[in-house]
């Protein structure tokens, strides 16, 4: 087995079944990935050393998930110098705004790109397009994957005008 090259840290296993289509997309381009429960509250100690330990064994980059005050993204931002991608997860009762708005409005200097709210399939689609700029083979396979939603769009086009088609 490859060893990983992007790291998925989430605030909590209750974030675990938003992750899924976002995993799902990287097992289906092969990108090997490590997934970690870490809290930047409850267990800082920890998240310090899963980096450390991270950037140790070659990651390349960071998706990081988190709802309600959402400092996970901004966290380890602050510990790494590599791409941190931020997804709030939608977990309060106003729906995630509050961890979108506190992932997208990180402080000068300690940059964390942010998807939309749940958007793991989006950050996972980022990391990868960041390790597609040196590898090719991963270049053609986001190529593979964006043509691939273009005849999935075409045939639902084409579904569309059969089951509504005024003709008999």
């Amino acid at each position: 087995m490859m060893k990983p090259r992007i790291a998925i840290l989430v605030g909590s296993k209750s974030d675990l079944p938003i992750i899924e289509k976002g995993i799902n997309i990287l097992k289906k381009l092969d990108v090997p990935t490590d997934i970690t429960i870490t809290s930047a509250h409850r267990s800082l100690k920890h998240t310090i050393k899963i980096v450390e330990r991270y950037e140790k064994t070659g990651i390349e980059v960071f998706i990081v998930c988190a709802g309600l005050s959402a400092h996970l993204p901004g966290v380890v931002a602050g510990l790494t110098n590599l791409p941190v991608i931020g997804v709030p997860i939608g977990s309060s009762v106003v729906k995630g705004l509050d961890s979108l708005l506190s992932i997208v409005q990180m402080p000068t200097g300690i940059p964390v790109a942010t998807v939309g709210i749940n958007s793991v399939s989006n950050a996972c689609l980022l990391a990868i397009e960041i390790l597609a700029l040196k590898d090719k083979e991963l270049k053609s396979k986001i190529k593979n994957y964006r043509k691939g939603l273009v005849k999935d769009i075409l045939n639902d086009n084409k579904n569309l005008k059969k089951r509504f088609s005024q003709e008999k």
